[in-house]
């Protein structure tokens, strides 16, 4: 049986999102078919507003509908610390934690020469305004957090920040890793076990 164009149309376009496969895809197509037309239409009027009013903020390159966004507005933020992610999730992620009271910089990607993805294609050259001193000669910032992932590309951006950046004498510290809550140690890979080693603290 022939599949209607709309209904193949709708399930190549969700087959190109990342993660999603082509039963998943089919899935959410034939869940639309069916569902009320006002979810349709909130999903497409969504979609729409994805594009037509998000922006990147001029500072610290987040996703965001106001420039600045609220983070870099925010005046009860310590802006002396700065914390640099590969992606807006990550941003996401770590304000749903509640734990980090700084600034980010976002750099839309890693270094991953496999992909010809190199510095210039980062937010990296956006980055070094926010660290140069001020007219009194003090350095606003004084850490810079490298929140990069613990993948090759993660590690291999964050090294690349870290060298880039010491001539400034700014502070540079690399956020733990280790074993996960609720995780058994037998199970831990060698590397896992080896950072969670290093980064162990006074108990």
């Amino acid at each position: 049986m022939k599949v209607p164009k709309s209904v193949a149309s709708l399930i190549e376009v969700f087959e190109s999102l990342p993660g999603i496969g082509p039963k998943t895809a089919a899935r959410l197509t034939y869940y639309l078919l069916h569902a009320p037309d006002e979810l349709s239409q909130q999903l497409a009027e969504a979609a729409a507003d994805l594009k037509t009013k998000t922006k990147i903020c001029s500072i610290c390159q987040n996703i965001t509908e106001h420039d600045p966004c609220e983070v870099c507005d925010d005046p009860g933020r310590d802006r002396t610390i700065i914390c640099i992610v590969e992606d807006p999730l990550d941003v996401w992620a770590i304000e749903k934690s509640g734990s980090f009271l700084g600034l980010y910089h976002v750099l839309h990607g890693v270094i991953a020469p496999l992909e010809n993805i190199g510095p210039e294609e980062l937010k990296i050259n956006e980055l070094l305004p926010r660290l140069r001193q001020d007219s009194g000669g003090q350095a606003k910032v004084k850490e810079l957090i490298l929140a990069t992932n613990p993948s090759m590309e993660g590690e291999a951006t964050a090294m690349y920040i870290q060298r880039l950046t010491k001539p400034l004498g700014i502070k540079t510290t690399r956020i733990a890793r280790g074993i996960p809550i609720g995780a058994e140690l037998e199970y831990a890979d060698e590397v896992t076990l080896r950072r969670a080693l290093e980064g162990r603290k006074d108990y």
